[in-house]
């Protein structure tokens, strides 16, 4: 839909699957940053389909989502507070 969620879903998806594999909380939230820039950089193929940047439709193709970015730096930021300084 590109939306935050784009960065934010497979971050959580990324936790879960540290959590279940019983990493370190650095581990964890490294592989949850990876996980949140995947997706970030994922939604500049989308075209948006919530918010007003739906109002652009396929101009809105070959542009990164704001949300996506800021729920990106919330997970760097929050990885860097845990020790995850890669």
């Amino acid at each position: 839909d590109k939306t935050m969620i784009d960065a934010l879903e497979p971050a959580v998806q990324a936790l879960e699957d540290a959590a279940a594999d019983a990493v370190t909380v650095a581990e964890a939230m490294r592989a949850a940053r990876r996980a949140a820039e995947n997706g970030m950089h994922h939604t500049i193929a989308l075209e948006a389909q919530k918010g007003r940047a739906s109002y652009l439709g396929p101009r809105s193709v070959g542009h990164q989502d704001p949300g996506a970015t800021s729920a990106y730096y919330l997970i760097e930021t929050a990885a860097e507070a845990f020790g995850d300084n890669a």
